[in-house]
């Protein structure tokens, strides 16, 4: 069954997605584990409890390609492949923190806990929408362009953006873990190009 949420999901365009990826600050732990993280989310399209499931072996070569092996729903397995660019950034945000070589912990972990100071653990998914998606969100002024700016719109944004470039629908479904194509097709929007419009046609 396709969830109707997925349908009404605001995806963000090419500028946009490039604006939220570069508004964390480059020269902090926590800017640089945002930009890893949001690069993550925007280059592969998974949902964020699986971003916060995955853990350091999670990242691994298969064939010569960096992959994820991420949990989906149902304790589905996939493998998606690594972009290059969000590749280099979780190295630069794992090379800062130093827990490589803690292969069975978390790979995103927080930069700080003001409640138990422990660090080894993964992160909170309200937290990834909270203290990331919201923060840089409301910081670059996204979250007036785009209403209902939410984590799912990053996964809404690389869905559009693959099928827009020519990606087949049937790859992505299965990239994004979609049990049922008709889910896939909500965020087909090639028929729906707003400079198609008839609006763009009308001349005085």
């Amino acid at each position: 069954m396709a969830n109707g949420n997925e349908g009404s999901t605001p995806a963000l365009g090419d500028a946009q997605a490039r604006k939220l990826l570069e508004a964390p600050p480059a020269d902090t732990l926590k800017g640089v584990r945002d930009r890893a993280i949001l690069a993550t989310l925007l280059y592969h399209g998974i949902r964020r409890e699986e971003l916060c499931g995955l853990r350091v072996k999670d990242l691994h070569s298969r064939g010569g390609v960096m992959h994820f092996r991420v949990k989906g729903k149902r304790s589905k397995i996939r493998f998606v492949p690594v972009n290059a660019a969000a590749q280099r950034m979780i190295e630069d945000y794992l090379a800062l923190t130093g827990h490589r070589s803690d292969v069975e912990g978390a790979l995103f972990r927080p930069v700080k806990n003001n409640r138990t100071g422990r660090l080894d653990r993964h992160l909170d998914p309200a937290s990834v929408y909270q203290n990331i998606v919201r923060k840089y969100g409301l910081e670059t002024g996204l979250s007036a362009e785009v209403m209902g700016l939410c984590v799912h719109s990053l996964r809404a944004t690389a869905a559009t953006n693959a099928l827009s470039h020519d990606s087949d629908i049937a790859k992505v479904q299965e990239w994004l873990g979609h049990a049922n194509v008709s889910t896939t097709r909500l965020y087909d929007r090639r028929k729906s190009k707003p400079e198609d419009s008839p609006t763009f046609r009308v001349k005085y």
